[in-house]
């Protein structure tokens, strides 16, 4: 990986970690900023860098820097909440696979995008939510429960910032695309 490009995955990475402490608490899962860079990286890194500067932040985290919405270390791995941070892995390489598939760039398809990573968030979050608090916290919530703390209850926010970043990554997709093609002159 070329320094340029190493620097634009630890950005998204960094902007990440910042998201996680610009939070309202809500019950169980606070709501963040976390999904802005989420989604900015697919759709301006690309699949492949989008998932890098995700796992990048997961890793960091895992290894104990402080991070994350409630800290970091490998025992996040057991919190309720990990599962979304999975989630914007897969997230942020899906919105980045559909929008360079597709070649997305009207502000409309690219909240279609945005808001197929919202899904694969919220299922893999929803998912671990639901297994942690029945088996390692063991306080089991119901999946009607499981679905108002972890999907319904973000989702205005959510839905918000995947409105306002499909029109941010429309305004930026020109910017981005002119120094993807200086990176390919240049390698």
């Amino acid at each position: 990986m070329k320094p340029k490009t190493m620097a634009y995955v630890s950005l998204f990475a960094a902007l990440t970690a910042i998201g996680a402490f610009i939070k309202i608490p809500i019950p169980y899962i606070p709501f963040t900023l976390q999904i802005v860079p989420v989604y900015l990286a697919g759709a301006l890194l690309g699949p492949r860098l989008g998932l890098y500067s995700q796992l990048c932040y997961i890793g960091i985290g895992l290894i104990g820097v402080p991070v994350f919405a409630e800290g970091g270390g490998l025992g996040y791995i057991f919190k309720p909440t990990f599962g979304y941070l999975i989630g914007y892995a897969a997230g942020s390489f899906m919105n980045g696979y559909l929008i360079q598939k597709y070649d997305l760039k009207k502000p409309f398809s690219i909240f279609l995008a945005n808001l197929s990573t919202l899904a694969i968030v919220y299922a893999v979050g929803c998912f671990w939510l639901y297994g942690a608090m029945k088996w390692i916290i063991e306080k089991p919530l119901s999946l009607s429960d499981t679905l108002l703390f972890g999907a319904v209850l973000p989702m205005p926010g959510d839905l918000l910032l995947c409105i306002l970043c499909s029109v941010l990554i429309h305004r930026m997709q020109p910017q981005f695309s002119r120094l993807s093609s200086k990176r390919v002159k240049a390698g």
